[in-house]
């Protein structure tokens, strides 16, 4: 590998080529739940290096077929089902984008902004922003995650309720090939009817079948005003006649709906004491709503009162309060983004990132709920996320004053089972919008249909033959 790795310094620059020192911030993903060994951590500044990568190791196979080698692409490393790590062969290379983080250019009359794919999202909004425009994808990992890694996992976010997951927010790609060709697919076209959509199946294929280097993606007008609303609610059922009534008074203009249970905010209340959690005491469950305007503040303002005037009438609200800043706005969503960390701080837990018909949530909840109580007697359920468009984060902790990371180590499989039995019995997934990666692989093959995944592995076989492209993630090969 030594002739690989000299090849490689030469293309990329020697101090691009990482191959000491402490590596951890590559090779162990956000979680920590595995920590991989890489043969070399490469940061290519531009898409010819990226190409030259590829084909350099594609020379190194052909040289030495014996020798295992295979990529596997990294944006931010906050990704939640270990798929853009190394395994612990040390025969991978991780190669991260990092340093392709530039905005290349902002349409503004054809409403598109095209970007790198190590360009941070919250970078990408605020050079939106700062033009005018909004680029709607939002989620907690936003000053760290990657546009190619959002795309790379087809990522959600707050705002699909109104504008759609990462795919529904990309025109074009641009992309290095399994064969170390360039596709320059960066078209800001909204009609191309010209065969197969290679720029969806890219999108959502955790690096599988080609690395992501660039993307073209919309853009929307500024709304005039952005009101947020925390509601108390009595019940699953009660939410989703909430959501109904927010949908019939905002239309559109419904942009977020988060469903977040109590024992999920009472950990934040006690892992984040400096924020104030409204509400959280007087009811089971709270939802955040949302509500973008392109009328005016006052006309916002209305729907909302409105809206909650008719939900207290009809008692599927039991309590309210809209921010009156746009200070109040940001530390009730702060509120919300901090469920995931408070968790962290509670101890290990078991992850499930589910979507379930909307209409059959209650439902969903109840017999699972149940059905993990039976089986592990004072179990906790932290219950929250996007239930606007079907999504929860649907998590187990361990029972208050056991061994949180014994709990997982001697469980996780049998939760799991029960989860993703309940999901699948339900009509779900169980992904929506963190991926597959290595940790639910097992888990897809038994819940997805087995013609699903023939196409999928001919897919994988046509476009990568030589499983040079992250083996092992999404699909087993």
């Amino acid at each position: 590998m030594q002739h690989l790795l000299d090849q490689l310094r030469t293309a990329l620059g020697p101090a691009h080529v990482l191959t000491d020192g402490d590596l951890s911030a590559w090779e162990q993903d956000w979680r920590k739940r595995e920590r991989g060994r890489a043969l070399a951590v490469l940061r290519p500044g531009n898409t010819a290096q990226v190409a030259a990568i590829v084909r350099a190791c594609i020379a190194q196979r052909k040289a030495h077929p014996q020798q295992p080698l295979s990529i596997v692409p990294q944006g931010g490393n906050t990704g939640l089902v270990v798929g853009s790590t190394p395994d612990s062969s040390g025969s991978q290379l991780v190669l991260s984008l990092q340093r392709m983080n530039q905005v290349r250019d902002l349409d503004a009359n054809n409403l598109t902004i095209t970007a790198e794919a190590g360009c941070v999202l919250a970078a990408l909004q605020q050079r939106a922003e700062a033009a005018g425009f909004l680029f709607p994808l939002s989620l907690a990992a936003e000053g760290s995650c990657t546009i190619g890694g959002n795309l790379g996992t087809n990522a959600g976010g707050t705002q699909v309720l109104r504008y759609g997951n990462a795919r529904e927010l990309c025109l074009g790609l641009e992309m290095v090939n399994a064969q170390g060709e360039i596709w320059e697919g960066l078209s800001g076209l909204r009609k191309d009817n010209t065969g197969y959509d290679l720029r969806n199946l890219m999108i959502g294929s955790e690096g599988t079948l080609g690395i992501i280097t660039a993307a073209t993606l919309k853009l929307y007008p500024l709304p005039a005003a952005r009101l947020t609303a925390w509601a108390a609610v009595p019940s699953l059922p009660q939410a989703l006649a909430l959501l109904g009534l927010a949908h019939r008074h905002l239309g559109a203009g419904l942009t977020g709906f988060e469903l977040m249970g109590q024992f999920a905010l009472g950990l934040v209340e006690r892992h984040v004491p400096q924020l104030r959690v409204p509400l959280s005491h007087q009811s089971p469950w709270c939802v955040l709503l949302e509500n973008s305007d392109h009328e005016s503040q006052a006309h916002a303002r209305a729907q909302f009162e409105r809206l909650l005037e008719a939900a207290l009438a009809d008692g599927c609200v039991t309590d309210a309060v809209v921010a009156d800043s746009l200070a109040q706005a940001r530390q009730l969503w702060h509120v919300r983004e901090s469920i995931p960390l408070a968790q962290v701080a509670e101890g290990v837990n078991i992850k499930h990132d589910i979507s379930i018909p909307v209409s059959r949530i209650p439902a969903f909840v109840a017999a699972t709920d149940a059905l993990l109580e039976q089986a592990f007697a004072g179990v906790r359920l932290v219950n929250f996320g996007h239930m606007g468009d079907g999504n929860l984060h649907y998590n187990v902790q361990a029972p208050a004053g056991t061994d949180a990371a014994a709990f997982l180590q001697i469980h996780e499989a049998q939760v799991n089972q029960l989860v993703f039995g309940s999901v699948h019995s339900f009509g779900g997934s169980i992904s929506a919008e963190h991926g597959v990666g290595s940790l639910k692989l097992i888990h897809l093959e038994q819940h997805k249909s087995p013609v699903a995944l023939a196409m999928m592995r001919t897919i994988k076989q046509a476009l990568d033959p030589k499983g040079l492209m992250n083996p092992n993630r999404v699909l087993r090969i």
